[in-house]
């Protein structure tokens, strides 16, 4: 079973994958430089850090050597790394040690670059853009590129967005020179607390963590209506707050998840779907939420425990009414859970795994205390490597230590990869001043409306982000957009989670939703069918949103017990509303569309929170609910009769 599994698992990481499967001398050579990148990292993080710049450019250089190394710049080069790739991670080596080298001359000269910090400059974004087309593909890359056109022809542009444009040398010397451009606010937040969270994740999952948290969901859920599904839910959940990677999560818990909700009578694009959603849906669960979630925490200029504070009621609502609506979806087609026993046992569970729970739990309360990210991950790691010495099957012995550390830092080059070229915009941005101009025009289009702003915001988001990693995509709207929402009254944290959750969930939007092919490929689905079913699913998420950004009380902002309490209500009853609308389905019963009607206005109703609208969500769930009562009662007589 278990090798069943891995080769599965080998067979979708392949799919989703375009890096080279190394043998030999050339395997053994990327391995310890990826080895050496995580102790360099770890070291870091918990002993001494070099000064920002030196130390950036040093994570820059790692991860562009071992993306040339390890992606190849053509399909036809998969076999072996060429002469092309040595010559570009030879380079990537040359730019880092350049920054490290001539740190304090640089700051001497400063605004005054000479002709070979220029050439660096210039090798420096040729490499960054080359590196992110080969790990992330080409969307990112063409949007770097055109907002590198846009700052030098800026005097040709629209006049809503022209500027006065700016030379080659100015433009380099922005990129390179500077923290404003590539080795920006991103590089930063990947060369500190998000890295050592990845290595976290790749050291918990060696010591079989994850395999505990897909157990765990099943001995919980598995024996309720629409259990697998369930299972999927939490599990995705659980194992969202490690990775913080919709495709991870995709592979790890969709390998176990996918056959069993097939097996109970789901069907294939269903049971894709469930799992789509559901990972996604781990990029907004605490307490690693992914990259782009640090970075918010810097640019708000808050703690990331309390981010993860504010975030945590909205993620929680997330996932209960992906779980509500595959609950509606089980009662719809009478499927029952799984039998207690083809379920794993929860105590055998705790006694084999429970210790690995420790780890995660650490990590949240450093942060909710008040630590560090860098230093809360780096306490964490020492834990795991502590909880996992308790049972032989979990021990990280050298060999096991030195594979996650390799694969700690593989995992990061794709989050690296798109914080180098967000890099590039966002330098743009703050060169030209687009990002005020671009807050300005969606002010004005929206002529003070509110609702009208944050639908404009939404179309935004989703549109920047078909094809473009969370990460890179969240950067670029925190500087375009979100400042357009601050101006109209939105608080900055609510603004901010907003793109965050549209930027995470354009993933899921057709027709690029990543997240969903690869779950139709482990389904045996229709990829289609399962993106615009996935999308179906997560429609809590394109409501949630709208509530917090109206009410910050969601967000545990300013509030009181009873506010949260009244939210929290309200956001639950529209949940189950919009649930019933969609799936047909509501609490106990099929309805019809008149009744599907009804609850989909009620669930609007209740996003805007007023005396008058939301008692216009209550009296329509109050006369479906007595409707559906009414006809039941009159079923059962009849049946008595």
């Amino acid at each position: 079973m278990n090798q069943l599994v891995e080769e599965k698992e080998q067979k979708n990481t392949q799919e989703i994958s375009r890096s080279r499967k190394l043998v030999g001398q050339a395997a053994l050579v990327v391995a310890l430089i990826a080895i050496s990148m995580s102790i360099f990292q770890f070291y870091s993080a918990g002993f001494r850090m070099l000064p920002a710049m030196q130390h950036r450019a040093i994570h820059l250089s790692f991860a562009l050597v071992l993306s040339f190394l390890l992606y190849p710049g053509s399909k036809g080069q998969h076999q072996k790394i060429s002469f092309l790739d040595y010559l570009f991670a030879i380079l990537s080596i040359a730019i880092g040690l350049y920054l490290v080298i001539e740190y304090k001359e640089l700051i001497y000269r400063a605004g005054d670059p000479i002709f070979l910090d220029l050439l660096m400059g210039f090798i420096a974004l040729f490499l960054v853009l080359e590196a992110t087309r080969r790990v992330m593909g080409w969307p990112i890359v063409i949007v770097a590129l055109a907002f590198l056109f846009y700052a030098y022809f800026g005097p040709y542009m629209p006049s809503a967005i022209a500027h006065k444009g700016y030379t080659l040398k100015r433009i380099i010397d922005h990129m390179y020179l500077t923290t404003q451009g590539i080795y920006g606010v991103a590089i930063y937040v990947s060369s500190t607390f998000v890295f050592t969270f990845v290595l976290f994740g790749a050291l918990l999952e060696a010591t079989g963590g994850s395999q505990f948290f897909i157990d765990f969901a099943f001995a919980l859920t598995g024996r309720h209506r629409g259990g697998p599904a369930k299972a999927a839910v939490l599990s995705s959940g659980l194992m969202g707050m490690i990775s913080g990677s919709a495709f991870a999560n995709v592979i790890t818990t969709g390998t176990f998840t996918i056959p069993l909700m097939k097996s109970v009578g789901y069907s294939p694009v269903f049971a894709g779907a469930v799992e789509a959603a559901a990972s996604a849906g781990g990029q907004i669960a605490p307490p690693v939420m992914g990259a782009a979630a640090f970075i918010m925490a810097e640019m708000l200029g808050i703690s990331y425990g309390k981010l993860i504070i504010y975030a945590a009621l909205p993620a929680l609502l997330y996932f209960l009414a992906v779980g509500v609506m595959v609950d509606f979806r089980a009662g719809k087609l009478g499927i029952s859970g799984v039998s207690k026993e083809k379920l794993p046992k929860l105590i055998p569970i705790l006694k084999k795994g429970g210790h690995l729970i420790f780890p995660p739990i650490a990590i949240i309360y450093f942060l909710v205390v008040g630590y560090t990210p860098i230093k809360a991950s780096f306490y964490a790691i020492i834990i795991t490597f502590i909880a996992s010495m308790f049972r032989k099957e979990t021990r990280l012995t050298p060999k096991r230590l030195m594979i996650a550390f390799e694969k700690g830092a593989t995992n990061a080059l794709s989050i690296v990869a798109a914080c180098a070229a967000a890099g590039i915009i966002v330098g743009v941005v703050t060169l030209t001043g687009l990002g005020l101009k671009f807050a300005s025009l969606i002010v004005d289009l929206s002529a003070g409306n509110l609702m009208l702003a944050l639908f404009l915001t939404m179309i935004s988001c989703i549109i920047f982000g078909m094809g473009m990693p969370t990460t890179a995509l969240y950067v670029i709207l925190a500087t375009l957009v979100a400042p357009a929402l601050v101006r109209m009254g939105v608080i900055p944290v609510a603004a901010h989670l907003f793109i965050f959750y549209f930027g995470v969930f354009a993933a899921l939007t057709p027709p690029v939703a990543l997240s969903s092919y690869l779950a139709a490929s482990i389904a045996k689905a229709d990829g289609v069918k399962t993106a615009l079913a996935g999308l179906k699913l997560a429609l809590a998420a394109f409501l949630m949103p709208y509530i917090f950004a109206l009410s910050p009380s969601l967000l545990l902002i300013d509030t009181s017990i009873g506010k949260i309490l009244w939210i929290l209500f309200t956001s639950l009853l529209g949940i189950f509303s919009l649930a019933g609308s969609i799936e047909g389905y509501f609490l106990i019963d099929n309805i019809d569309i008149p009744k599907r009607l009804v609850l989909f206005v009620s669930a609007l109703s209740l996003i805007v929170p007023t005396v008058i609208t939301d008692t216009i969500g209550f009296a329509g769930v109050g006369l479906v609910s007595i409707s559906m009562m009414i006809r039941k009662a009159k079923q059962r007589r009849e049946e008595k009769g």
